[in-house]
Protein backbone atom coordinates (compact mmCIF):
# COMPACT_ATOMS: atom_id res chain seq x y z
CA UNK A 1 0.00 0.00 0.00
CA UNK A 2 2.85 2.39 0.80
CA UNK A 3 4.31 1.86 -2.66
CA UNK A 4 0.92 2.57 -4.22
CA UNK A 5 0.54 5.73 -2.16
CA UNK A 6 4.02 6.89 -3.17
CA UNK A 7 3.19 6.37 -6.83
CA UNK A 8 -0.04 8.33 -6.46
CA UNK A 9 1.88 11.08 -4.63
CA UNK A 10 4.21 11.42 -7.59
CA UNK A 11 1.32 11.50 -10.05
CA UNK A 12 -0.57 14.19 -8.10
CA UNK A 13 2.51 16.28 -7.19
CA UNK A 14 1.98 18.85 -10.02
CA UNK A 15 -1.61 19.47 -8.90
CA UNK A 16 -0.51 20.04 -5.32
CA UNK A 17 2.26 22.35 -6.47
CA UNK A 18 -0.22 24.41 -8.51
CA UNK A 19 -2.69 24.52 -5.63
CA UNK A 20 -5.36 22.84 -7.81
CA UNK A 21 -6.02 19.82 -5.60
CA UNK A 22 -8.17 20.29 -2.51
CA UNK A 23 -7.19 18.72 0.79
CA UNK A 24 -10.49 18.29 2.63
CA UNK A 25 -12.03 21.80 2.64
CA UNK A 26 -8.73 23.61 2.11
CA UNK A 27 -6.68 24.38 -0.96
CA UNK A 28 -2.96 23.95 -0.53
CA UNK A 29 -0.87 27.09 -0.86
CA UNK A 30 0.25 27.85 -4.39
CA UNK A 31 3.81 26.85 -5.14
CA UNK A 32 5.36 27.88 -8.43
CA UNK A 33 6.44 25.12 -10.76
CA UNK A 34 9.35 27.28 -11.85
CA UNK A 35 10.80 27.29 -8.36
CA UNK A 36 13.89 25.13 -8.17
CA UNK A 37 14.89 26.00 -4.64
CA UNK A 38 15.48 23.10 -2.31
CA UNK A 39 13.43 24.94 0.29
CA UNK A 40 10.31 24.94 -1.82
CA UNK A 41 10.84 21.27 -2.75
CA UNK A 42 11.23 20.42 0.89
CA UNK A 43 8.03 22.32 1.71
CA UNK A 44 6.06 20.53 -1.02
CA UNK A 45 7.39 17.14 0.07
CA UNK A 46 6.49 17.90 3.65
CA UNK A 47 2.98 18.94 2.61
CA UNK A 48 2.52 15.78 0.57
CA UNK A 49 3.86 13.51 3.27
CA UNK A 50 1.78 15.04 6.04
CA UNK A 51 -0.31 12.25 7.69
CA UNK A 52 -3.59 13.91 6.81
CA UNK A 53 -2.57 14.29 3.19
CA UNK A 54 -1.36 10.69 2.98
CA UNK A 55 -4.77 9.56 4.21
CA UNK A 56 -6.35 11.63 1.45
CA UNK A 57 -4.06 10.10 -1.15
CA UNK A 58 -4.77 6.61 0.14
CA UNK A 59 -8.49 7.28 -0.27
CA UNK A 60 -7.90 8.56 -3.80
CA UNK A 61 -5.86 5.47 -4.62
CA UNK A 62 -8.55 3.15 -3.27
CA UNK A 63 -11.21 4.98 -5.28
CA UNK A 64 -9.08 4.66 -8.40
CA UNK A 65 -8.63 0.94 -7.88
CA UNK A 66 -12.37 0.55 -7.33
CA UNK A 67 -13.13 2.40 -10.55
CA UNK A 68 -10.74 0.19 -12.49
CA UNK A 69 -12.33 -2.96 -11.02
CA UNK A 70 -15.82 -1.71 -11.89
CA UNK A 71 -14.66 -0.91 -15.39
CA UNK A 72 -13.22 -4.43 -15.80
CA UNK A 73 -16.50 -5.98 -14.67
CA UNK A 74 -18.47 -3.76 -17.02
CA UNK A 75 -16.29 -4.81 -19.94
CA UNK A 76 -16.59 -8.51 -19.03
CA UNK A 77 -20.40 -8.48 -18.78
CA UNK A 78 -22.78 -7.92 -21.71
CA UNK A 79 -23.87 -4.31 -21.95
CA UNK A 80 -27.51 -5.34 -21.90
CA UNK A 81 -27.10 -7.06 -18.52
CA UNK A 82 -27.97 -10.61 -17.52
CA UNK A 83 -31.44 -11.47 -16.18
CA UNK A 84 -31.62 -12.94 -12.70
CA UNK A 85 -33.45 -16.05 -13.95
CA UNK A 86 -34.26 -17.64 -17.28
CA UNK A 87 -36.72 -20.37 -18.13
CA UNK A 88 -35.27 -23.85 -18.61
CA UNK A 89 -34.72 -24.78 -22.28
CA UNK A 90 -36.97 -27.84 -21.82
CA UNK A 91 -39.65 -28.91 -19.39
CA UNK A 92 -38.08 -31.49 -17.03
CA UNK A 93 -39.63 -34.91 -16.55
CA UNK A 94 -41.03 -35.81 -13.14
CA UNK A 95 -41.03 -39.58 -13.71
CA UNK A 96 -38.42 -40.23 -11.01
CA UNK A 97 -39.56 -37.62 -8.48
CA UNK A 98 -40.92 -40.45 -6.32
CA UNK A 99 -37.35 -41.69 -5.80
CA UNK A 100 -35.77 -38.48 -4.48
CA UNK A 101 -34.53 -38.89 -0.91
CA UNK A 102 -32.78 -41.54 1.23
CA UNK A 103 -33.74 -45.20 1.27
CA UNK A 104 -33.06 -48.47 3.01
CA UNK A 105 -32.81 -51.06 0.24
CA UNK A 106 -33.45 -54.77 0.65
CA UNK A 107 -31.76 -56.77 -2.11
CA UNK A 108 -32.40 -60.27 -3.46
CA UNK A 109 -29.79 -61.33 -6.01
CA UNK A 110 -29.09 -64.61 -7.82
CA UNK A 111 -25.74 -66.06 -6.77
CA UNK A 112 -25.09 -67.21 -10.35
CA UNK A 113 -26.54 -65.57 -13.44
CA UNK A 114 -27.49 -67.38 -16.64
CA UNK A 115 -26.47 -70.70 -15.11
CA UNK A 116 -29.86 -72.13 -14.14
CA UNK A 117 -29.33 -71.15 -10.49
CA UNK A 118 -32.25 -70.80 -8.11
CA UNK A 119 -30.18 -69.81 -5.07
CA UNK A 120 -30.61 -66.22 -3.95
CA UNK A 121 -28.56 -64.07 -1.59
CA UNK A 122 -30.12 -61.26 0.44
CA UNK A 123 -28.53 -58.12 1.88
CA UNK A 124 -29.34 -54.51 2.76
CA UNK A 125 -27.94 -51.26 1.43
CA UNK A 126 -28.45 -47.51 1.68
CA UNK A 127 -29.34 -45.41 -1.32
CA UNK A 128 -29.85 -41.68 -1.87
CA UNK A 129 -31.21 -40.00 -4.99
CA UNK A 130 -31.23 -36.34 -6.01
CA UNK A 131 -32.13 -34.36 -9.16
CA UNK A 132 -29.41 -32.91 -11.40
CA UNK A 133 -29.29 -30.60 -14.44
CA UNK A 134 -32.32 -28.62 -13.33
CA UNK A 135 -34.53 -31.70 -13.33
CA UNK A 136 -33.34 -33.07 -16.68
CA UNK A 137 -31.72 -35.97 -14.86
CA UNK A 138 -31.04 -37.54 -11.49
CA UNK A 139 -28.27 -39.37 -9.69
CA UNK A 140 -28.14 -41.85 -6.84
CA UNK A 141 -25.49 -43.69 -4.82
CA UNK A 142 -25.92 -47.26 -3.61
CA UNK A 143 -23.73 -48.23 -0.63
CA UNK A 144 -23.28 -51.63 1.03
CA UNK A 145 -20.69 -53.80 2.77
CA UNK A 146 -22.23 -57.04 1.49
CA UNK A 147 -19.79 -57.63 -1.40
CA UNK A 148 -16.71 -59.21 0.13
CA UNK A 149 -14.17 -57.32 2.23
CA UNK A 150 -14.35 -54.00 0.37
CA UNK A 151 -16.85 -51.16 0.77
CA UNK A 152 -19.05 -51.16 -2.34
CA UNK A 153 -20.40 -47.94 -3.89
CA UNK A 154 -22.47 -47.93 -7.04
CA UNK A 155 -23.80 -44.87 -8.82
CA UNK A 156 -26.68 -44.54 -11.26
CA UNK A 157 -27.12 -41.54 -13.53
CA UNK A 158 -30.40 -41.05 -15.39
CA UNK A 159 -30.74 -38.53 -18.22
CA UNK A 160 -33.98 -37.47 -19.91
CA UNK A 161 -34.30 -36.71 -23.63
CA UNK A 162 -37.19 -34.20 -23.80
CA UNK A 163 -37.70 -34.60 -27.56
CA UNK A 164 -37.93 -38.39 -27.61
CA UNK A 165 -39.39 -38.49 -24.07
CA UNK A 166 -36.93 -41.28 -23.27
CA UNK A 167 -34.68 -41.92 -20.28
CA UNK A 168 -31.10 -43.21 -20.53
CA UNK A 169 -29.84 -44.98 -17.40
CA UNK A 170 -26.12 -45.49 -16.74
CA UNK A 171 -24.38 -47.49 -13.99
CA UNK A 172 -20.84 -47.33 -12.60
CA UNK A 173 -19.29 -48.67 -9.39
CA UNK A 174 -16.05 -48.46 -7.45
CA UNK A 175 -15.02 -52.00 -8.36
CA UNK A 176 -15.04 -51.84 -12.15
CA UNK A 177 -14.85 -48.01 -12.34
CA UNK A 178 -16.23 -48.11 -15.89
CA UNK A 179 -19.49 -46.72 -17.20
CA UNK A 180 -21.69 -49.58 -18.38
CA UNK A 181 -23.81 -49.34 -21.56
CA UNK A 182 -27.13 -47.57 -20.89
CA UNK A 183 -30.64 -48.95 -20.85
CA UNK A 184 -33.32 -46.78 -22.46
CA UNK A 185 -37.06 -46.52 -21.94
CA UNK A 186 -39.95 -44.64 -20.40
CA UNK A 187 -42.75 -44.83 -17.82
CA UNK A 188 -46.29 -45.85 -18.63
CA UNK A 189 -49.01 -45.98 -15.96
CA UNK A 190 -46.47 -45.86 -13.13
CA UNK A 191 -44.19 -48.58 -14.49
CA UNK A 192 -40.88 -47.79 -16.18
CA UNK A 193 -39.36 -50.35 -18.57
CA UNK A 194 -35.86 -49.91 -19.94
CA UNK A 195 -33.79 -52.04 -22.34
CA UNK A 196 -30.17 -52.12 -23.43
CA UNK A 197 -27.51 -54.39 -24.95
CA UNK A 198 -24.45 -55.56 -23.02
CA UNK A 199 -22.18 -58.55 -22.51
CA UNK A 200 -22.00 -61.04 -19.65
CA UNK A 201 -18.91 -63.25 -19.46
CA UNK A 202 -18.31 -62.66 -23.14
CA UNK A 203 -21.89 -63.46 -24.20
CA UNK A 204 -24.11 -60.80 -25.79
CA UNK A 205 -27.20 -60.19 -23.68
CA UNK A 206 -30.25 -57.97 -23.57
CA UNK A 207 -30.71 -56.17 -20.24
CA UNK A 208 -34.06 -55.07 -18.84
CA UNK A 209 -34.80 -52.78 -15.89
CA UNK A 210 -38.35 -52.51 -14.50
CA UNK A 211 -39.21 -49.70 -12.07
CA UNK A 212 -42.48 -49.61 -10.12
CA UNK A 213 -43.11 -46.04 -8.98
CA UNK A 214 -44.16 -45.71 -5.36
CA UNK A 215 -43.39 -42.78 -3.07
CA UNK A 216 -42.85 -45.01 -0.01
CA UNK A 217 -41.98 -48.51 -1.31
CA UNK A 218 -40.68 -48.41 -4.89
CA UNK A 219 -39.38 -51.58 -6.55
CA UNK A 220 -36.65 -52.24 -9.11
CA UNK A 221 -35.67 -55.44 -10.89
CA UNK A 222 -33.01 -56.44 -13.38
CA UNK A 223 -33.29 -59.29 -15.89
CA UNK A 224 -31.02 -60.75 -18.61
CA UNK A 225 -31.97 -62.41 -21.89
CA UNK A 226 -29.71 -64.44 -24.16
CA UNK A 227 -32.35 -64.95 -26.87
CA UNK A 228 -33.08 -61.33 -27.75
CA UNK A 229 -35.96 -60.95 -25.32
CA UNK A 230 -37.90 -64.17 -25.97
CA UNK A 231 -37.19 -65.31 -22.41
CA UNK A 232 -35.87 -63.54 -19.35
CA UNK A 233 -34.04 -64.44 -16.15
CA UNK A 234 -34.67 -62.01 -13.29
CA UNK A 235 -31.42 -61.85 -11.31
CA UNK A 236 -31.71 -58.85 -8.97
CA UNK A 237 -34.67 -57.33 -7.11
CA UNK A 238 -34.62 -54.26 -4.86
CA UNK A 239 -37.45 -53.16 -2.59
CA UNK A 240 -37.01 -49.79 -0.90
CA UNK A 241 -38.20 -48.27 2.34
CA UNK A 242 -38.09 -44.50 2.64
CA UNK A 243 -35.85 -42.98 5.32
CA UNK A 244 -36.19 -39.27 4.46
Amino acid sequence: MNRLIDRVLQAYRPLYQCGQLLDGQYRLPHVSLDSESSGNEATVSANLNHPRRRVLIAALAAAAVGLVARFDVAVAEPTTGMPVTKPAPHEPSHDFDFFFGRWKVHNRRLKERLAGSTEWEEFDALQECRPILGGMGNQDEFVTDAFGDSHFIGMTMRLFDPKARVWSIYWVDNQRVALEPPVLGRFEHGVGTFYGRDEFKGRPILVRFVWTADAEHPRWEQAFSIDDGHSWEVNWVMTMQRLT
